[in-house]
């Protein structure tokens, strides 16, 4: 277990299990004009995707990730922080996890997909460290068409041994 879910414990970070997918299913579709199905998560758990899932004390589901590793990159998939708890550095905070448990994979970079209307978690990415890395264009589905992603990345340097 890494140093930092060992530090944020009593914040009941446990990995995403098909028992979690009700209570994510609901977020999702309050997050996103176009949510993740069921059956995307399904096959994330199933392909055996780093996913976790972030609860208050009480229980209560406050958002969530999952990724995918491909050699020494780590692909964040998604990441939905409950629409009510946003702008509380929950997401800052799934993002260094996420960025630690990718270290201690090997992973040199992660990098992710963001739609380019996203401004709140564009500035979320920049402030992490991501950039700009690309543009893939018609990438998500949107209200009367598609939408460009922006493609952003974020070195991952090693931890030197102590």
């Amino acid at each position: 277990m890494s140093a930092l879910l060992r530090d944020l414990a009593p914040m009941a970070i446990q990995a995403m299990a098909v028992a979690d997918l009700d209570e994510v299913l609901a977020i999702e579709q309050q997050a996103y004009s176009h949510p993740w199905t069921r059956g995307n998560f399904i096959d994330s758990l199933s392909s055996g995707y780093l996913s976790h899932v972030w609860r208050d004390d009480q229980g209560q589901l406050q958002g969530y990730f999952l990724a995918m590793q491909v050699l020494d990159e780590m692909h964040l998939l998604n990441i939905t922080v409950h629409p009510r708890l946003q702008r509380q550095r929950l997401g800052w905070r799934m993002l260094e996890l996420l960025a630690q448990l990718a270290r201690e994979r090997g992973c040199r970079q992660l990098w992710l997909e963001v739609r380019e209307s996203n401004a709140p978690a564009r500035r979320l990415y920049e402030a992490f460290g991501l950039r700009q890395l690309g543009l893939r264009r018609d990438y998500y589905p949107a209200h009367g068409g598609r939408e460009n992603a922006l493609l952003m990345g974020l070195d991952l340097p090693q931890e030197s041994p102590s």
